[in-house]
């Protein structure tokens, strides 16, 4: 009986409020119209912009945060990255021999190491080419480093098949980018 009428005043409170009490109000929420495409420009922006950055002394050989996310190394020139271009080239071209021995953790760190100098310095070479150069050095651009990419992803899964397609496709590819970058 005693539950009934618990119930009963519950229901009767909601259905008629007492007058003298007063109104709680819920906070209400603002809606943001931010999208993820709005926040991750926002996030890119926020990354790429110059920001004061400084080191102490003893830290000031050592590269910034913010040197990470650049895509050519701070004041290189072009013929800087023309000059270190053929030694990181060989050194991807090297890998061959890490995968040839099936030791893909290995053959994974060096192509990452080796790709990423090779990167910059492409990048800061077809920066400093022509623009009616710049597009179709793009295109080979990206070509070569998706197969790196998924070379990367083929040694992680052990697919030999696999690996030695794309290492075929990167060799190729290089020899084309370097023909036609120096």
């Amino acid at each position: 009986m005693s539950t009934t009428n618990t119930y009963a005043l519950a229901c009767s409170y909601t259905n008629h409020p007492n007058e003298n009490r007063t109104k709680e109000t819920k906070p209400k929420c603002k809606t943001s119209h931010i999208t993820r495409r709005k926040a991750s420009l926002s996030l890119f922006l926020l990354i790429s912009c110059p920001i004061p950055f400084h080191a102490q002394p003893a830290l000031a050989a050592e590269s910034s945060f913010l040197d990470m996310f650049r895509m050519t190394v701070p004041d290189q020139t072009v013929e800087e990255a023309e000059n270190g271009i053929r030694e990181h080239a060989m050194s991807l071209v090297q890998v061959k021999e890490l995968l040839e021995l099936k030791s893909w953790k290995e053959a994974q760190k060096e192509l990452r190491k080796s790709a990423s100098y090779l990167k910059q310095d492409m990048y800061t070479i077809i920066q400093g080419k022509p623009g009616v150069e710049r597009a179709q050095l793009r295109n080979l651009y990206s070509r070569l480093f998706n197969g790196v990419t998924g070379l990367d992803y083929a040694a992680r899964d052990k697919d030999v098949p696999r690996v030695w397609n794309l290492y075929e496709d990167i060799v190729v590819t290089l020899d084309d980018i370097l023909s036609r970058l120096l």
